[in-house]
């Protein structure tokens, strides 16, 4: 099992969205893939040295393998957020879960870390939680598969769910009323209705039709079709990426014109493309502020030489968490588990968050609204809870 010790004096370089779940391979959307690992000196295979200065986190995420690149991305925006503050207390070390989530998890308890940091995907939480819950170990994970969550299992990954729920909570004051849903088939249209039905169970209104489609050339299109025979409604969630969207679009309101108000989800956030239909025009969708983002970026490249995959600021965003409950966490000593449940939550590159009672995060998101050749916000993400 090979490993990548991590601290503020060593950049490892060798060492979004469909869910995170059960997916066995990222997509990588329009996000340009990180370049090979570099050879890189290998630590010992033997127990990590004492170190009664700093406290011991594992990062458990790909290194290898179809999944590879994203987990170096996020090991990569972890050395970011110790070299960006100056952290001297914590020891972060790399486990590639590629060759079995069990065998790193197992590895990283073995070697006295009292956090886990990933897994990436939720499909390996089980495996990771079996080795971790009876060491005491906490897991936070990179993953949005909100069944995993629990008392020491913290979901850390961008929930699609709550995208749908402020979206709606949003065009219900201004004015929707009747909502349908275009969502495909599996998990994420499943999720994505569900949602739907309880934001208008929650700020008013009726959900009027459903229609579903498997992703296909045409699909979308048809169900769209179909969606306008049947009427009845003032507002159609379109539940899916930018590029099938723009489709379902053109048939709800064909040239941008006409009385439906369009709804979309965090998969079209960072897709240039919903600015150019026109169609699309109007719509409105949720995601986390990406004010931050760009600057991540920007110092992302100058240290790495590639653009990193978004779902790296959870790496950042996790060690800023670990570093603000280090104040009050002696080293040696259990990860205290009741810090992560502060109400007034943590502040990172994607905006405030905090854990609720069930450990799947609440994020602070803003509303935008594609206009003619852009995408603007039209109501800010809170900056705190």
């Amino acid at each position: 099992m090979k490993r990548w010790t991590i601290d503020r004096r060593t950049i490892v370089t060798a060492g979004l969205a469909a869910l995170l779940a059960g997916c066995s391979i990222i997509p990588k959307g329009a996000e340009r893939p990180a370049p090979a690992p570099t050879p890189t000196a290998e630590p010992s295979d033997s127990v990590l040295p004492e170190d009664q200065t700093r406290h011991r986190i594992a990062l458990l995420v790909p290194m290898s393998g179809d999944n590879g690149n994203v987990g170096l991305a996020i090991s990569n925006a972890t050395t970011m957020a110790l070299l960006d503050t100056n952290a001297n207390n914590l020891r972060i070390t790399t486990y590639d879960t590629a060759a079995g989530a069990d065998a790193a998890a197992r590895q990283a308890v073995r070697e006295g870390n009292k956090l886990i940091l990933g897994p990436l995907l939720g499909s390996n939480i089980p495996a990771v939680l079996s080795v971790a819950r009876p060491a005491d170990v906490p897991v936070i994970s990179f993953s949005n598969d909100t069944n995993a969550a629990g008392p020491d299992v913290f979901v850390m990954g961008h929930v699609p769910e709550q995208s749908v729920m402020r979206t709606i909570q949003f065009a219900r004051n201004r004015g929707a009323q009747n909502f349908a849903i275009i969502a495909p088939d599996g998990d994420y249209g499943v999720r994505a209705e569900e949602a739907m039905r309880r934001s208008v169970s929650a700020y008013g209104g009726t959900v009027v039709w459903t229609e579903r489609y498997s992703r296909g050339n045409t699909s979308i299109v048809s169900a769209a079709e179909r969606l306008k025979v049947h009427g009845g409604y003032d507002t159609v969630l379109i539940a899916d990426g930018a590029r099938l969207a723009e489709q379902a679009a053109a048939v709800l309101k064909p040239g941008g014109t006409g009385p439906v108000r369009l709804l979309g989800t965090e998969l079209w956030s960072g897709e240039s493309s919903v600015a150019r239909a026109t169609a699309m025009q109007g719509a409105l969708f949720s995601a986390v502020s990406d004010a931050r983002y760009k600057r991540f970026v920007d110092s992302y490249e100058a240290r790495f030489g590639t653009q990193p995959y978004r779902i790296a600021t959870l790496g950042y965003d996790a060690v800023l968490l670990t570093l603000r409950v280090a104040r009050d966490w002696k080293v040696g000593t259990n990860f205290p588990l009741a810090a992560l449940r502060s109400e007034d939550g943590f502040l990172g590159l994607d905006g405030a968050f905090r854990f609720g009672r069930t450990g799947v995060v609440e994020r602070a998101m803003e509303v935008r609204e594609v206009r003619a050749g852009g995408v603007v916000v039209v109501d800010n993400a809170p900056t705190k809870f």
